[in-house]
């Protein structure tokens, strides 16, 4: 069985899970609004349980972006981050730390970069790669040994090969949905 290899997409994780429970978020007893870690969390270990993978990393977008110098209103029209996202970060790297599992990131690239880069090189080093994350763009990734694993809405995963990938967007190859 060839090694196994997921990576997940740390803020499109964290933003979904924030925005999952944002009617009833999980507040400890200093106030703080916990749902994105909790969500984060219970993902995380539920993959780690169900999925045993042989290599797992989380990356994360750092700071600005080539894209940004290329076309200065890239993401211009995104909402500023909530605040409880962003006192949430620091608790689900060091939560990461504790667990020893990589955290990816590098100034000047997306999160969605990094895990393309390393998914291309796992692919090519004999590994069964999973992309975790509920972002369509990531299906122009997608090849024979590299799969999208994508939360779905009320519970479990869409695991989406090339095959998948062609039938839900009505196309003939993954480079199509550039």
């Amino acid at each position: 069985m060839a090694d196994r290899l997921f990576l997940i997409d740390a803020y499109a994780l964290i933003y979904r899970s924030y925005y999952a429970l944002i009617r009833s978020p999980r507040i400890n007893s200093k106030g703080l609004n916990t749902s994105a870690v909790m969500g984060f969390c219970n993902t995380l270990h539920e993959v780690m349980q169900k999925e045993k993978p042989t290599h797992l990393a989380v990356a994360f977008d750092l700071g600005r972006t080539f894209r940004h110098d290329a076309f200065p209103a890239y993401k211009a029209q995104r909402e500023e981050t909530p605040e409880d996202i962003r006192l949430s970060v620091p608790i689900i790297k060091n939560i990461l730390a504790a667990y020893h599992i990589p955290i990816l990131q590098v100034e000047g690239y997306e999160a969605d970069d990094v895990i393309g880069t390393v998914a291309a090189l796992g692919e090519s080093g004999g590994m069964e790669v999973f992309m975790l994350t509920p972002d369509k763009d990531y299906a122009q990734l997608v090849t024979e040994h590299i799969s999208m694993y994508r939360p779905r809405h009320g519970g479990g995963y869409e695991v989406m090969g090339p095959a998948e990938v062609c039938a839900k967007y009505g196309i003939k190859n993954t480079a199509q949905v550039v």
